[in-house]
């Protein structure tokens, strides 16, 4: 217990100087413990080192100075306090997977198109780019609703309803050869942490699946599970990345950004078909 209120020592002090970047001396220093025992320490708490969580810290109140008119991104890293554009350019990529004037503009001058379709596990909302599939979206009812996903990702963008060349790979796929990804090409916009993930998603093969841990272990990121849970609740390309197949290590299927139900279809589907081609063999 005495350590819980230590954290919430360190967490308080972390958000209210913020804007001086304080060490991990300086924090520790507050919460009377050496450096060293509150880095492990705080880690073990929060899933992440102090230095991260600053980090995640300066990029939301950043994005909070990006949005208002007329500020630019040395606005942004001065408030923020950091060394310069460069400091908060990094942050930005490693964090949110784009820089900040890409945040800014919010998919200025980028063209996404969407259509919805009808597969075996329900509706679904697909966006492309020019490059690729960029999201594939389930929902239930109102398919305004996922939309708004879009457009809050890129309220800049141009998005129009027109079904693509890419939106008709996915409507075979469906309806066609369900275990071939092979031919659909995708437009990812992640963090190099969540494109680690996802790719570790794509060789977890059909009818198998993995624990939170084994991805964490497959990214030899052994002790980042709640990073990696994260990583694969923003998964943006739903069943074509099969982050259906990751369930606990403890027991129970675990959380799914598309609904449990679907979740347990979709391992029941993939199990059934898998037990349908052995016994063909």
């Amino acid at each position: 217990m005495q350590d819980y209120y230590r954290i919430a020592a360190a967490l308080s002090y972390i958000k209210n100087n913020m804007q001086q970047q304080p060490s991990l001396e300086d924090v520790a220093k507050v919460v009377y413990v050496s450096p060293y025992h509150f880095q492990r320490m705080f880690t073990d708490w929060a899933g992440v080192s102090p230095k991260k969580f600053l980090h995640y810290l300066s990029v939301g109140y950043a994005k909070e100075i990006l949005k208002r008119n007329g500020t630019s991104v040395y606005d942004a890293a001065y408030e923020t306090g950091l060394s310069g554009t460069g400091r908060l350019h990094d942050l930005f990529v490693n964090i949110e997977g784009m820089t900040p004037g890409e945040y800014k503009n919010g998919g200025k001058n980028l063209i996404i198109k969407y259509s919805f379709g009808e597969c075996q596990f329900g509706s679904y909302l697909v966006a492309s780019t020019y490059t690729g599939i960029c999201n594939l979206l389930f929902f239930k009812d109102l398919g305004d609703e996922v939309l708004n996903e879009i457009k809050e990702l890129w309220p800049n963008a141009t998005i129009i309803k027109e079904e693509t060349a890419y939106h008709q790979s996915i409507n075979n796929f469906f309806n066609t050869d369900i275990s071939d990804t092979n031919q659909i090409k995708l437009h990812l916009k992640g963090t190099p942490f969540q494109l680690k993930v996802w790719e570790a998603l794509l060789k977890i093969p059909e009818g198998n699946l993995q624990s939170y841990s084994n991805i964490a272990q497959r990214i030899n990121k052994p002790s980042a599970q709640r990073a990696v849970g994260t990583a694969i609740g923003s998964n943006p390309v739903g069943f074509i990345i099969p982050c259906h197949r990751v369930i606990k290590s403890v027991g129970g299927i675990g959380e799914y950004r598309w609904g449990t139900e679907r979740k347990m279809a979709i391992i029941g589907w993939e199990a059934a078909k898998n037990s349908e081609e052995s016994e063909g063999t």
